[in-house]
């Protein structure tokens, strides 16, 4: 099969080559208002957000910066199907304007611009990223009534267009099937808080010709997850703030269709290289995954006792009737096609 993504160098605002209800699955994970590196973005598009912290009115600044992001929540309510997912990474500010110090709660915020679409809010994920040194703190050290406690969390929030789901034409049964995560994957995934490290890094010593120094990047393994949680094989996957390509990557690895918005086209040598690099360690990847199911099911018969049921395609065992029929994509060619498109062949 042959899958066929898009990338569009942008405002995401301009989706207009998005059409009505044709995407399964939002992942993103925006500008953080209120952090400091995303100003000039934000500024960019609305001049007044940086008057607003030039006049040290951080709730002004932090409140236009959150109307730039409603506009494109719309825009993902447009584009999604009915019973599709979107899945937004977003983590809280705190930040000192002037002589006030406070925290900006970006996922409350968003929370209730969801909402006020008409989203059902569903239970959200913790990230809770072990970055910071235990040590670390902000305020006046040891003294009471000045100290602030420091972040070391973000948040997945959830939320559904309408209702579940439900209406699989044949072949989308079939492919939801092979489609299925494991046993003890979702025991890990369906947990409300994940740990694992962060991923931001420089972009311009990697080749990039960005207009900032690093990106905010989410890691591979929390968009592969959300992947494949909240979509199936062949699914349209949806990213309007598309950064270095980290979700183009996961879509790759995993058999899904990417449509990608990124306003910073400088950006676009480091997305065409990860998605290369991912289509490249899309066989590893895939094993790794199969070898944690293998060592996972070897304890299982130590601790417990022999699986019920053999997965067709791959022979090993399982532990539910559902992991019968899983089979991952295996990414076999990559290449361009005419202007931003990327296409990927499985076998």
């Amino acid at each position: 099969m042959k899958l066929e993504s898009r990338l569009y160098f942008k405002n995401a605002l301009e989706m207009t080559e998005v059409e009505d209800e044709s995407v399964d699955l939002v992942v993103t994970s925006p500008p953080y208002p209120m952090i400091q590196m995303w100003d000039e973005i934000f500024t960019g598009i609305d001049e007044s957000i940086g008057t607003a912290i030039d006049n040290r009115d951080g709730g002004q600044a932090w409140e236009l910066m959150n109307a730039q992001l409603d506009l494109v929540w719309a825009e993902c309510l447009r584009a999604l199907k009915p019973g599709g997912f979107a899945c937004i990474n977003i983590g809280d500010a705190t930040r000192k304007i002037g002589d006030q110090f406070r925290l900006y709660p970006n996922h409350s915020r968003i929370i209730s611009a969801f909402v006020a679409l008409g989203f059902d809010c569903l239970p959200s994920v913790i990230w809770r990223k072990p970055t910071n040194a235990p040590n670390k703190f902000m305020g006046s050290g040891m003294l009471p009534s000045g100290a602030y406690v420091t972040l070391e969390h973000e948040y997945i929030l959830i939320f559904r267009k309408g209702a579940r789901r439900t209406l699989f034409s044949t072949e989308e049964k079939l492919v939801r099937q092979k489609s299925t995560f494991f046993w003890e994957e979702r025991n890990v995934w369906f947990s409300d808080i994940w740990q694992f490290k962060g991923a931001t890094q420089p972009i311009n010593d990697r080749g990039g010709k960005a207009g900032r120094d690093r990106s905010g990047a989410y890691p591979y393994e929390l968009v592969h997850r959300l992947i494949n949680m909240y979509s199936i094989q062949k699914d349209t996957v949806l990213d309007p703030f598309h950064g270095t390509g980290t979700t183009l990557s996961a879509c790759i690895v995993n058999g899904r269709k990417c449509i990608g918005y990124e306003i910073d086209g400088g950006l676009a040598e480091l997305i065409y290289s990860n998605a290369q690099t991912a289509f490249s360690r899309s066989g590893e990847l895939t094993s790794q995954r199969l070898e944690r199911h293998r060592v996972f099911v070897a304890d299982y018969r130590e601790r417990k006792t022999e699986p019920k049921y053999t997965n067709e395609h791959y022979g090993f065992p399982v532990i539910t009737r559902q992991e019968r029929n899983i089979r991952f994509p295996a990414a076999q060619k990559l290449t361009a096609g005419d202007g931003n498109i990327i296409i990927c062949d499985y076998l």
